[in-house]
């Protein structure tokens, strides 16, 4: 049991119910848990089984209902009150985690489980291997092999979630909330997994982030949109896909950086490419260790005798506010 993880992640519970009245970030989160903000939520998923925000949204839902059968108050004093920022917004989730209305809740006053803050999971990640205790991890080499292909994608659509003003992942997650990804992953159709965008500015709107996350599906999709969403047309384009080496998984930011500098310094044109960041998104996939952290750029042929590029040794172009964050939210941890 790794006491230490626990206890960041009962910090950041502490945190929540303290700042249930005032804007949460995730940058307030890990400095709670005194991990980098990644891992900050990384830990709270593993420990509390949801994602920070919709924990966030949960609790204060709860003591919104509370509140309601507590005093006369008007419902969008209440919904002010915890964070919310209309009526509208308010009654819809409100109504999606009780099954009712405010002003119905507030009538019938029926009997619900209301979220309550001690829900950490029973389980822990073990930390011995039969009767003695895991060694600790060997650390990985600076010279590591990045494997670079090219892939070929149809014309497709997209379902994406717009920030507001991000510019990379923790920006976004302060401003959408860290759950999008899983509600991306709840929809049967998507032909891959959620991926992170940074969008080229003809599919960018007014007043949203360059920064989205979404999953793709057919081109002939015709489903339900989740509320909120939106769903875009993507034509047929080539992708130049960079996958790093595995690694363990609280040094992710470490594995980011090292496939952001094979990419910062890679050269499409000696494989008859070059970079077309206004042909498609290019794309983050979550870090995950056994695989590898991966991401995508857009490409395109400059002649006909573009061949497929090798396998790199060490060394991606990071998006630029992307790893002036990283490394200023690496100084969170410890």
């Amino acid at each position: 049991m790794d006491s230490e993880q626990i206890n960041a992640v009962k910090r950041m519970q502490a945190f929540i119910e303290a700042h249930r009245t005032e804007p949460i970030t995730l940058a307030g989160l890990a400095r709670a848990a005194r991990y980098s903000p990644w891992h900050a939520a990384r830990l709270f998923k593993e420990y509390v089984g949801r994602a920070p925000f919709e924990y966030v949204r949960q609790r204060r839902l709860s003591a919104a209902a509370d509140e309601l059968c507590a005093a006369p108050r008007k419902v969008i004093d209440v919904a002010f009150d915890f964070v919310f920022d209309s009526h509208a917004g308010f009654t819809r989730a409100f109504t999606r985690q009780f099954g009712l209305s405010p002003r119905q809740f507030r009538r019938k006053k029926p009997s619900v489980v209301l979220f309550m803050p001690d829900r950490m999971r029973s389980y822990y990640p073990p930390t011995t291997k039969g009767n003695a205790p895991m060694k600790a991890k060997t650390p990985q080499p600076q010279s590591q092999v990045v494997f670079v292909q090219i892939v070929d994608r149809p014309a497709r659509k997209m379902i994406l979630k717009r920030g507001k003003k991000a510019t990379h992942y923790f920006e976004y997650c302060e401003e959408v909330g860290c759950e999008i990804y899983n509600r991306l992953g709840q929809i049967q159709a998507a032909i891959h997994e959620p991926m992170g965008l940074w969008l080229p500015k003809r599919l960018q709107r007014r007043g949203t982030s360059v920064y989205a996350q979404g999953v793709e599906v057919p081109a002939d999709y015709a489903g339900p949109v989740p509320e909120g969403f939106e769903i875009i047309d993507l034509p047929p384009c080539t992708l130049m896909v960079f996958q790093g080496p595995p690694f363990d998984d609280e040094n992710f930011e470490q594995a980011i950086f090292s496939l952001w500098d094979v990419m910062k310094t890679y050269q499409p044109e000696l494989y008859g490419y070059e970079w077309a960041d206004d042909d498609a998104p290019r794309f983050q996939l979550e870090p995950v260790g056994y695989r590898g952290y991966m991401e995508g750029r857009p490409v395109r042929p400059v002649n006909k005798a573009a061949r497929k590029p090798a396998r790199k040794k060490t060394a991606a172009t990071p998006h630029p506010s992307q790893k002036k964050a990283l490394a200023k939210k690496r100084t969170l941890q410890g």
